[in-house]
């Protein structure tokens, strides 16, 4: 069964995923926008890493629990990074102050959680299988 807090991420790493690529197209239509290569670069590759992070948690490759507060941790970041660069080249106006250097600093947190998410798939205790015969 999946849970709707691994669904809610999925959609919201679609969207990611989705303004990236009108991001993309914008700053390579607007010759004044250089900014937003950055942006569409920060949401076209972490919305794959978040549905990556998603599907690792499920089948516990990663921890599952961390594995899901990192592709949170990756949404939230790219969000507000993308977001207050976009806000900032179309409107002139930040989304709060220090939204940019923020997000960085909540994907760099989120890229932390991943690593330990992995190190904790490592570490997990495998239980054999009901019927696995090797055992005895």
């Amino acid at each position: 069964m999946i849970r709707r807090s691994e669904s809610t991420l999925a959609l919201w790493a679609a969207l990611l995923g989705l303004c990236g690529v009108a991001t993309a197209a914008a700053a390579a239509h607007l010759t004044s926008a250089t900014s937003l290569n950055a942006a569409a670069l920060i949401l076209l590759t972490h919305a794959p890493a978040i549905i990556a992070s998603l599907s690792a948690a499920r089948n516990q490759i990663l921890n599952p629990r961390t594995g899901v507060i990192a592709a949170g941790l990756l949404a939230l970041g790219a969000t507000l990074f993308s977001g207050d660069i976009a806000l900032r080249v179309f409107s002139g106006v930040p989304l709060f102050p220090m939204a940019a250097p923020a997000g960085g600093f909540i994907l760099m947190i989120g890229w932390g959680f991943l690593a330990l998410s992995a190190l904790g798939g490592m570490f997990k205790r495998v239980r054999p299988r009901d019927n696995d015969k090797t055992l005895g």
